[in-house]
């Protein structure tokens, strides 16, 4: 078989055009979720960017996310540091070992855990003093007389200084 330089060519020729459109939908649908990746002509892997990640810029958070991916996503993708990459929350994806459908169902996981971190990450909370919420929002005067002047109302000074705060969860 590897004499027959006629297959030799088919091969190598179906084996590059099948990896780069993988590279290329794989980067594309990453992409689209927000996850960078390095620009690379060819190879069997490329460079994903979950630097946002990140909880802290560390190769201990780098360890910790990349934990969290074999967890939750069922996906083993390489961290940078294993590479002696020089910034934490690169992570190195090969997707020579992939057929389409492995891609796809892929795909699906990071799609679904990026979601999820989203919406970790955005998921806001209220915080502001017990004190101040007890003075300006639940006192009886104002629930009894929420036009008297001796009541704080939510526009009164003292009550001018509550800020709500949004906090990552």
């Amino acid at each position: 078989m590897l004499s027959d330089d006629e297959f030799i060519d088919r091969f190598i020729s179906e084996s590059s055009q099948r990896l780069a459109k993988r590279h290329k939908i794989l980067t594309n649908e990453l992409s689209q979720l927000g996850i960078g990746s390095l620009k690379s002509k060819a190879g069997i892997f490329f460079w994903m960017d979950l630097r946002r990640l990140l909880k802290e810029p560390t190769y201990e958070a780098e360890m910790t996310l990349w934990r969290m991916i074999i967890k939750d996503v069922k996906l083993n993708v390489s961290p940078g540091s294993s590479f002696h990459c020089t910034e934490p929350g690169w992570f190195r994806v090969c997707f020579a070992n992939m057929n389409d459908e492995t891609m796809e169902v892929a795909l699906r996981r990071i799609k679904v855990f990026m979601k999820k971190q989203m919406m970790r990450r955005n998921n806001l909370r209220l915080s502001f003093s017990s004190r101040r919420f007890e003075e300006c929002a639940m006192t009886p005067r104002m629930i009894w007389s929420p036009h008297s002047p001796l009541v704080m109302t939510p526009h009164s000074p003292l009550c001018s200084s509550l800020v709500v705060v949004g906090m990552f969860i």
